[in-house]
């Protein structure tokens, strides 16, 4: 059954089902709850682990001889198999589906996956998965909610802090929750169970945000212009491709275009967001937030602001190439 994440600790807690589903688009959550599983399972008796690591040459034979070999203590066995793409291919599928028909007695199987789109959660092999077992979903916090999960960990070690700190932390780990842990646990060691001012946090935490494409489109979609300041900063200081941000911004504006000329025509936009590929519940709250206050002329001033970037970086115009991709941004989130 599909269970929500705060739902795990209490499971833990009774006889664990045979499998175990877990994915998602936050790595940490999904190695954490990971890790709960398998201590759960040692204490329940599950004292062999075999590890299965789906890559290339993978022989999914491996899947079944693991299920057939006995413990060799005599015991319970977990069988750990990790699919890294989240792709097991027909031959994986069809072994994965055979193996949610016949789970092995005395085996608790844990699997763990990537983020998944909609396609492959409707594969075959992932219904059936998901029919013979638990299936949890780990997605990192909405930006909005980043300070009131990094409150939770902190209350966690014993700390608490300002709100001002809790934003501060979160504005300097954006998009890294591995960061964002490794700093909360750095504030443990540095000032123990205690209430942190802003300078206590500003002192001990380092600028770790992880600025990426995804998030400066989102940023210009939802008309955070101070935002977009800061993740283009940090994109040109990490030496982000130009071609790839342009693709980004300029694919995200022939996107707004078409759906403003749609939507002023008279079309709906659950139709409109269906012939645009754009099925992320999310991004469609934000394209429709957007729209209103997009007028045509100003995406077309916009493409035609991306043409001069792609000359640019082709080196038929010169001009500063970030400082263009800050004002084109800014074009976008402007209110």
């Amino acid at each position: 059954m599909n269970l929500r994440p705060d739902q795990l600790a209490g499971q833990l807690s009774r006889p664990l089902a045979p499998l175990w589903l877990l994915h998602g688009n936050e790595p940490l959550l999904v190695l954490e709850a990971a890790d709960a599983i398998r201590s759960a399972a040692r204490q329940q008796g599950f004292d062999e682990r075999e590890t299965l690591v789906v890559g290339q040459g993978f022989r999914w034979e491996a899947l079944a001889l693991a299920a057939g070999n006995l413990s060799l203590f005599g015991g319970n066995k977990l069988i750990d198999l990790r699919i890294p793409t989240g792709k097991p291919g027909r031959d994986g599928g069809d072994a994965l589906q055979r193996y949610a028909r016949a789970l092995p007695e005395g085996t608790l199987t844990l699997i763990t996956l990537p983020e998944l789109d909609w396609q492959t959660r409707k594969t075959a092999w992932f219904t059936a998965l998901a029919g013979a077992g638990n299936t949890l979903e780990f997605n990192a916090p909405e930006r909005e909610r980043l300070p009131d999960w990094i409150a939770g960990r902190l209350a966690a070690q014993g700390q608490s802090a300002e709100r001002d700190a809790l934003v501060f932390i979160a504005e300097h780990v954006e998009g890294n929750l591995l960061a964002a842990h490794q700093e909360i646990r750095k504030l443990g060691l540095l000032h123990g169970e205690a209430r942190l001012t802003l300078d206590q946090v500003q002192d001990a935490v380092l600028n770790v945000a992880r600025y990426d494409i995804d998030k400066l489109r989102q940023a210009a979609l939802e008309g955070d212009p101070a935002r977009c300041v800061r993740l283009i900063e940090g994109l040109a200081g990490e030496g982000a491709a130009p071609p790839l941000v342009l693709w980004a911004l300029a694919n995200e504006i022939r996107t707004l275009a078409s759906l403003k000329a749609g939507h002023d025509a008279g079309q709906p936009l659950p139709a409109l967001f269906k012939a645009e590929r754009v099925f992320d519940e999310r991004r469609k709250q934000a394209l429709g937030r957007a729209l209103p206050r997009l007028s045509t002329g100003t995406l077309r001033a916009a493409l035609m602001h991306a043409a001069r970037i792609d000359r640019m970086i082709k080196g038929l115009v010169s001009g500063d190439l970030w400082d263009e991709f800050l004002q084109l941004t800014l074009r976008l989130a402007r209110r």
